[in-house]
């Protein structure tokens, strides 16, 4: 008897495990006990979503990541609603890694809620039906005349009923149809409703949520790693000697990456990576500081260097018509920003030949899988992932290449068959990147008679996300703007510069400077004309058509009580952008104390299509207006001669409690297919902010973040600047 027998089998006698279903090795089952509530088993008599257990249990199996958004909630009410469970005695785990049984298990972009509406639903309806008709075939009574709610079947004109429980057996025998019948919006008893609330609420409130940090096995040895501390850097020597007399050091050796220093325990690992003597070789690294960069990228734009460019939105006969002497001209810089989850960098590995087991909050679980077989030397199949719940990413989990992951496993390469947990410090994690872009904005705009833009010439210059295709990820938001609809000129390019500094996905990634670039010239446009900026907002949406853009500016007005009188010294401003599908306003009541902007106020309005959990919307649309207010307020990632000057929140502040506002989210009611909400919430708190204060002052932000630290204003960001 192990103790990992033992608790396996406490775990199986506690009904949390599927019947017949065997934990077949140890990172498999310690790491899905860890998590709460035990391994997804892959397949069942309902598909591969739905685990229903005789003692009344519905488990739903989540094959998104849950990052703290609450995606299990809302995957499990969209299959709970069609199946008609009762919500109470619903149950969610993490699925592992598999493609065949899931298909591509990748959780970004806000697409988890839209590209599993229907799957879910199908899912939860099919299952559904099959205990319709096991309860048809016992009571002999046709199927439509048999409802469900709440996990119970009825037979109305009968007064009969039964359990799922009961009827269990019968139903797992029946086929599931391939297209079930699926309810009508208005018919909803669960989706749309507060019941529709986090199941890992208590778990975290306790401390019992368990994440990668937290997994402790048999014979597991932790791993730190030394990197460059410069993007491109390369281990030119070590000297590991002292790094080995460090009590608790078991082994020292260089990797593709740095050198790796594994250890019984973190302080060991820590102690014996400090103790190292290293030299770089920096040939390839990049050793410009930010301001070296700022200058560069408006080279770029400006058409002074042998970057190309490529169209991202071009309309009229002759783009290079000449712009009036009344053309204004706008600039923007945006700083590289770092991800900053509370839970940092982690992953436990282990290798046995061509097996390889991994427990991680990953965030593209079927990349991963990729990217440690290619680096174990074996296939994918024969990686496990358990992926457990991540303490938040925005971005930094999913790296395409698996960075932190492969780490890992090269080193549990090295030490075979022995589990290592590898830890990324907060210094490791900020210092090392990736990082959302750094991105510049020049922006030429003629208005016509009407008031309205005529011509728009757009030059943005931002680093490439994706090594293949164009970049679409820098203009998403600008070539789909309807402030565009009035131009019968558009000239819009993209440079895209490749140097060693690594860029990742952010949250709301290029929304999160491009909603920033095109609210604040609008407001700027309109104010300039005498216009009042929800006005002028109106009349371009008409152009556009843009009937949910006005539908949610209206709201907005009303909530936010725009047009009405306001004590002095405070001004509101606002924001309407579309991102990945979600159409989100925001208002903001601001004043300016010795040049810091006091944002008091935030009004929300959100049109999202099916609002399956109103809660939770509520819960995203005030973490992503924290997420961006402390971007727009203070986040900035600088580099003095190629290396990184923040290196935690010291250097690299989130807003406090105290400089939270209140905020107030109304939900447009619709009946459009639900889109997501991780990540809409974020672009618009800094342009209502910037409006706000432009209204106040006369002066435009010309550049992020609004304040800083010493470390950011050195490195050639500066606020206010006047108009170019």
């Amino acid at each position: 008897m192990t103790r990992r027998r033992m608790i396996l089998g406490g775990t199986l006698a506690g009904g949390a495990l599927v019947l017949g279903y065997t934990a077949t090795h140890p990172m498999q089952a310690a790491g899905a006990i860890l998590s709460g509530g035990g391994p997804a088993p892959e397949g069942s008599a309902f598909g591969s979503f739905i685990r229903i257990t005789p003692d009344g249990w519905v488990t739903i199996v989540n094959k998104q990541q849950e990052l703290g958004q609450g995606i299990h909630a809302g995957m499990a009410a969209m299959i709970a609603e069609e199946l008609d469970a009762d919500w109470d005695r619903v149950r969610v785990v993490s699925a592992h890694a598999n493609f065949r049984a899931y298909g591509p298990q990748i959780t970004a972009g806000s697409r988890s809620v839209a590209t599993n509406w229907d799957p879910m639903r199908n899912a939860g309806a099919a299952a559904r039906a099959m205990f319709v008709a096991a309860a048809a075939m016992r009571w002999s009574v046709p199927r439509r005349l048999i409802d469900v709610r709440n996990g119970v079947v009825f037979h109305d004109a009968s007064g009969r009923s039964a359990t799922f429980p009961e009827l269990l057996a019968d139903a797992a025998r029946q086929i599931a149809p391939q297209r079930p019948t699926l309810k009508e919006v208005k018919d909803y008893r669960l989706i749309g409703t507060d019941r529709v609330r986090r199941k890992d609420s208590l778990p975290k409130s306790t401390g019992a949520q368990v994440y990668t940090q937290d997994v402790h096995l048999p014979d597991m040895l932790v791993a730190m790693v030394a990197h460059s501390p410069r993007f491109g850097g390369r281990l030119a020597r070590y000297d590991a000697t002292a790094a080995r007399k460090v009590k608790g050091v078991v082994d020292v050796f260089a990797i593709e990456t740095g050198v790796a220093v594994v250890a019984t325990n973190t302080f060991a690992a820590r102690q014996g990576r400090d103790a190292l003597t290293l030299a770089w070789d920096d040939s390839a690294a990049e050793q410009r500081s930010t301001a070296d960069l700022v200058r560069y990228f408006h080279d770029i734009a400006a058409g002074r260097t042998d970057v190309d460019p490529a169209d991202f939105h071009s309309k009229g006969d002759d783009p290079q018509e000449l712009f009036s002497a009344q053309a204004v001209e706008f600039s923007f810089d945006f700083p590289y920003l770092a991800h900053a989850p509370m839970e940092s960098l982690n992953c436990v590995a282990q290798v046995d030949g061509w097996d390889v087991k991994i427990i991680s909050g990953s965030h593209l679980a079927t990349v991963d899988q990729v990217q440690a077989a290619r680096v174990a030397l074996t296939i994918p199949g024969r990686v496990d992932i358990d992926v457990v719940p991540a303490g938040g990413s925005f971005g930094r989990r999913g790296i395409m290449g698996a960075d932190y992951l492969v780490e890992c496993v090269r080193i549990a390469k090295r030490m075979p068959r022995r589990p290592i947990k590898l830890i990324w410090t907060r210094e490791d994690e900020l210092s090392s990147g990736f990082f959302r872009p750094m991105s510049h904005h020049r922006v030429l705009v003629d208005v016509g008679e009407d008031g309205f833009p005529a011509r728009w010439r757009h030059r943005t210059v931002s680093q490439r996300l994706l090594p293949l295709g164009p970049n679409a990820q820098a203009v998403e938001g600008l070539a789909q703007s309807p402030y565009l609809a009035a131009a019968r000129v558009i000239d819009g390019k993209v440079y895209s510069p490749t140097f060693p500094v690594p860029v990742a996905f952010w949250r709301s990634v290029g929304h999160s400077h491009n909603a920033m670039v095109m609210e604040h010239i609008v407001d700027q446009l309109a104010r300039r004309l005498d216009r009042d900026p929800a006005e002028y907002r109106r009349a371009l949406y008409r152009r556009a058509h843009a009937k949910r853009h006005l539908a949610v500016l209206d709201e907005l007005c009303s909530r936010g009580g725009w047009g009405a009188a306001i004590e002095y010294g405070w001004a509101r401003g606002l924001a309407v952008h579309e991102c990945f599908g979600t159409v989100v306003g925001q208002l903001a009541e601001v004043r300016v104390d010795a040049g810091r902007p006091v944002v008091r106020r935030v009004v929300a309005v959100v049109d999202c299509g099916i609002a399956i959990s109103p809660d939770q919307i509520v819960a995203q649309m005030e973490g992503g207006i924290g997420f961006g207010l402390s971007a727009a307020l203070y986040g900035a990632m600088t580099l003095k001669n190629g290396i990184v000057q923040e290196t935690n929140f010291d250097s690299y502040p989130v807003i406090r409690m105290n400089e939270m506002p209140v905020v107030e989210t109304y939900i447009l009611p619709s009946t459009n297919r639900p889109t997501g909400m991780g990540e809409p919430g974020v672009p618009t708190i800094a342009p209502a902010i910037a409006n706000a204060m432009f209204a106040l002052t006369g002066v435009p932000t010309t550049s992020l973040p609004i304040l800083r630290n010493g470390a950011a204003a050195s490195a050639g960001f500066s606020f206010p600047r006047a108009l170019a």
